[in-house]
C-alpha cells in the first residue's frame, strides 16, 4: 500500500509542477504526449516493470530505463535463423523486373522483323481446302463407324498430312490406346473379384449397390458408359466416376473464353518470336559455332519456355476443366504444384496427374507386386514415356533421331544427381534450369536435323 501511493504521489507531484506554458517550459498537450509514451513501460500499478527475457533469453541485458532500451539481440532478416519468411516484394520484384527485360525482347524483336503475326494465315490453312486434312479425318474415323474409316483411307491416298497434324492425330491415338488398356483393365480386376466372391450373397450386393447408386460390374458394359469415359478428361476408368451436381455457366464461359486467347497468344508467340530466333540459328549450327549456337540457345529460352508455360495453363487448366464441366465430371486434379518441386522425380510426379496416376496404376505397382525393385520400375516408367515422347515426334517430321528418347532417359541419373546432392531451393532451381535449357536445345536440334534433311539438299543443287 505505502509502495503504491509513493508511487502515485509522486506521478502527482510530477503532474502538479508542470509549467503552464507561459514561462517558456513545454506545453501541456506536449508533456501529455510524452507522459503516454512513458507511460507504455509503466505497470498498471506504476511500477516500472522488470526488463523482459529478450528472444535468446538474454533478461539482463540492456538493463536500466525501458525508455533509454532501443537494441536487443536479434538476427538479420536474411540470416536462417531470423525465421523470415515474407518475400513478397522481392517476388514482385522479380514479376517487374521479368515483364522488363521481356518488353526489351519484344521491342528489339519488332525493330527488327516487324510484325509478322498473321492468324488469317493459320486459319486458311485449315479453310482452304477441307478435303485435305488426314490428321483430323483419322481422328473421326477413330471414334466412328467402318463407313468411316473407309472415308480416312481415300483422304490418306490422296493427301499427305503435315507435321503439326500427324502430331495431333498421334497424340489422340495415343490417348485412346493409354484409356483402352486402362478400361481392359479394370474390368479383368472387376472379373477377378467376381470370381473370387462368387460365395458371397449377391442379394446383399446388389441391394447395396442400388442403395448407393452405384454401377458394379457387369452393368457398366454399355456404350453410353465406354463412350462417357472416351471423353472424360482421365486416361485411368473406374466403374463410377465422381460426377459435379451441375455445369456452372460463369465458370465454363471464362474457361472457354481463356482458351481462345490463349490460343492467338501461343500462335503470335510463335510467329513473332521462336521463328525468327530458329531461322537464325541454322547458319551458327552449319559453321559450327558454338559460342552463336549457346547465345542464339539462351536466346530461344525465354520465348520457348514463356510458350510452355501458357500451354500448360491453356491445356491442363482451360480445356481440361472446359471438358470436365460440360460432362460434370468431378476429379479435377489435373496438376499439383510442380512449380515448388525440390526434386525431379516429384516435378515429374506433379505436372501431368492423368499421366502420372495412369503409369502409377497400370505400370509401376503392377511391376513392383510382381517383385521387381522400385528404381527399375521407375526406370521403366522414365522408359515408357521416352518411346511415346520420341513416336510422337519422329513420326510426324518423318525421320528417326532419338534426342526426345535421349532427353527423357537423362532424367533417371538427373533425378539421382539432384535428389542426393541438391535440396529445398537448390533442387528447385536446378529443376527450372532444366526446363528452361533443356527443352529448347532438343527444340533446335530436331529443327536442324529437319532442315538438313528437307531444305539443304535443294539448296545445293540450286
Amino acid at each position: 500500500m505505502g509502495d503504491r501511493g509513493g508511487a502515485g504521489g509522486s506521478r502527482r507531484r510530477r503532474t502538479g509542477s508542470r509549467p503552464s506554458g507561459q514561462g517558456g517550459g513545454r506545453p501541456a498537450a506536449e508533456e501529455d504526449v510524452l507522459d503516454a509514451v512513458a507511460g507504455s513501460d509503466v505497470g498498471a500499478s506504476g511500477d516500472v516493470p522488470a526488463p523482459a527475457p529478450d528472444r535468446d533469453g538474454d533478461a539482463g541485458v540492456g538493463r536500466g530505463l525501458p525508455q533509454l532500451r532501443c537494441h536487443r539481440l536479434q538476427d538479420s532478416l536474411f540470416s536462417s535463423n531470423s525465421g523470415f519468411s515474407n518475400y513478397r516484394g522481392i517476388l514482385n520484384w522479380c514479376v517487374v523486373m521479368l515483364i522488363l527485360s521481356n518488353a526489351r525482347l519484344f521491342l528489339e524483336n519488332l525493330i527488327k522483323y516487324g510484325i509478322l503475326v498473321d492468324p488469317i494465315q493459320v486459319v486458311s490453312m485449315f479453310l482452304k481446302d477441307p478435303y485435305s486434312w488426314p490428321a483430323p479425318c483419322l481422328v473421326i474415323g477413330e471414334l466412328g463407324s467402318k463407313e468411316g474409316h473407309g472415308w480416312v483411307e481415300k483422304c490418306l491416298a490422296v493427301h499427305a498430312s503435315s507435321a503439326v497434324g500427324s502430331l495431333v492425330a498421334l497424340l489422340v491415338y495415343c490417348i485412346l490406346f493409354l484409356k483402352l488398356f486402362s478400361y481392359r483393365d479394370v474390368n479383368l480386376w472387376c472379373r477377378q473379384d467376381t470370381a473370387k466372391a462368387k460365395t458371397a450373397s449377391a442379394g446383399k450386393k446388389d441391394s447395396g449397390d442400388s442403395s448407393q447408386g452405384t454401377v458394379s460390374y457387369p452393368d457398366n458394359l454399355t456404350y453410353c458408359d465406354l463412350y462417357y469415359f472416351i471423353f472424360a478428361p482421365t486416361l485411368c476408368y473406374e466403374l463410377n466416376f465422381p460426377r459435379s451436381p451441375r455445369i456452372r455457366k460463369r465458370f465454363l464461359l471464362r474457361r472457354l473464353f481463356e482458351l481462345l486467347f490463349l490460343t492467338q497468344l501461343q500462335v503470335a508467340l510463335i510467329q513473332q518470336w521462336m521463328v525468327p530466333t530458329i531461322e537464325n540459328s541454322m547458319k551458327p549450327f552449319r559453321d559450327m559455332d558454338y559460342s552463336r549456337i549457346i547465345e542464339r540457345l539462351l536466346k530461344l529460352a525465354v520465348p520457348n519456355h514463356l510458350i510452355w508455360l501458357i500451354f500448360f495453363y491453356w491445356f491442363f487448366h482451360s480445356g481440361l476443366n472446359v471438358v470436365a464441366e460440360l460432362m460434370r465430371f468431378g476429379d479435377r486434379e489435373f496438376y499439383r504444384d510442380w512449380w515448388n518441386s525440390e526434386s525431379v522425380t516429384h516435378f515429374w510426379k506433379n505436372w501431368n496427374i492423368p499421366v502420372h496416376k495412369w503409369c502409377l496404376r497400370h505400370f509401376y505397382k503392377p511391376l513392383v507386386r510382381r517383385g521387381i525393385n522400385r528404381w527399375l520400375a521407375t526406370t521403366g516408367v522414365f522408359l515408357i514415356s521416352a518411346f511415346f515422347h520420341e513416336y510422337m515426334v519422329s513420326i510426324p517430321l518423318r525421320m528417326f533421331r532419338l534426342w526426345a528418347f535421349t532427353a527423357m532417359m537423362v532424367q533417371v541419373p538427373l533425378a539421382w544427381t539432384v535428389g542426393r546432392f541438391l535440396h529445398g531451393n537448390y533442387g528447385n532451381a536446378a529443376g527450372w534450369v532444366t526446363l528452361i535449357i533443356g527443352q529448347p536445345m532438343a527444340v533446335l536440334m530436331y529443327v536442324h536435323d529437319y532442315y538438313v534433311l528437307n531444305y539443304e539438299p535443294s539448296t545445293t543443287e540450286a
